[in-house]
């Protein structure tokens, strides 16, 4: 069932309330990687996507973990060893970002052609 925005009480609209959790350069390309593969290392998600510094990899972890969305294991060794994962709420994001990589084949010519213009 479709709902307007503003029909929520005090203003609340999930859309915007899912868009803005979601925000950010980095963080659609990090929950990808987590969903596509369930485990990875701080440097593994760093080499696989590209030009992000460790700083702001490290902020956006930071972000994803307070939201709930993703965890962070580490292990009692030397050197000391890091893992991240969805959660099981991140978990629920699948099913929508895999809606997202459809939508963003479907139409890469134009959303190509868009982010030029920006």
């Amino acid at each position: 069932m479709k709902k307007d925005c503003d029909d929520n009480s005090k203003g609340f609209c999930p859309v915007e309330a899912s868009l803005e959790m979601l925000s950010g350069k980095w963080k659609g390309r990090i929950l990808w990687k987590l969903y596509n593969t369930p485990t990875m290392r701080f440097g593994e998600l760093r080499r696989s996507l590209g030009s992000i510094t460790e700083k702001m990899l490290a902020q956006q972890l930071r972000e994803l973990e307070s939201l709930g969305l993703i965890k962070r294991h580490i292990y009692r060794e030397v050197p000391p060893k890091v893992e991240y994962s969805l959660t099981e709420f991140g978990k629920t994001l699948g099913p929508i970002l895999d809606k997202f990589a459809e939508w963003g084949v479907a139409h890469l010519k134009k959303v190509r052609s868009l982010a030029k213009s920006a």
